[in-house]
């Protein structure tokens, strides 16, 4: 079966970007932009909050290896699904919580996935992930790849995504779902 993709955003892309590269059977994670109005945005436009997109990225997968809906599950667990336009101290529409669907079939099991987190117990607020269609997906600049890897002791790295990257290795540690 050949590899399939699915786009999320989450808040900032190097945090989610750091959790999806652990998660077996994903083949790449790229940050980028989606879900806005702007043809082929840059980081300081994005940034801006005038281009409608949110900082998402796109991920490479084998559903032979790992399926859409557990790639959801991280989703749930890699950021605050609850906060309208806010991650932390991110705020904007930049960092807001959204599914970007690819067909049918993965707007049905999101839809599906979002009922669940909101009705487990999982979150003390309501979920207000938006679910939307996927027009296009705008590859980020080529610093924003791997920036956790390649800039560990960045104070960001440090103080925001490491205690990220171990929470969910933490949470996962008897699942099969970390390489």
């Amino acid at each position: 079966m050949k590899n399939e993709t699915a786009v999320f955003g989450g808040g900032c892309f190097w945090c989610t970007e750091a959790i999806f590269k652990m998660v077996k059977g994903v083949k790449s994670v790229t940050p980028g932009y989606a879900g806005g109005h702007a043809e082929s945005p840059n980081y300081f436009q994005v940034c801006s909050g005038t281009t409608g997109h949110a900082e998402a990225i796109k991920v490479e997968f084998d559903p032979d290896v790992i399926m859409y809906e557990d790639l959801l599950e991280v989703f749930w667990q890699a950021h605050d699904p609850t906060t309208k336009n806010r991650q932390g101290n991110d705020i904007g529409t930049q960092y807001r919580s959204i599914i970007l669907y690819q067909d049918l079939s993965q707007k049905t099991k999101a839809e599906d996935s979002l009922a669940r987190a909101n009705s487990s117990g999982q979150f003390k607020k309501p979920v207000v992930t938006e679910i939307k269609p996927l027009e296009a997906f705008f590859e980020g600049e080529d610093y924003h790849r791997n920036y956790f890897a390649n800039n560990p002791n960045q104070p960001y790295c440090r103080v925001i995504i490491s205690p990220k990257v171990a929470h969910f290795l933490e949470k996962n540690k008897d699942k099969a779902v970390i390489k």
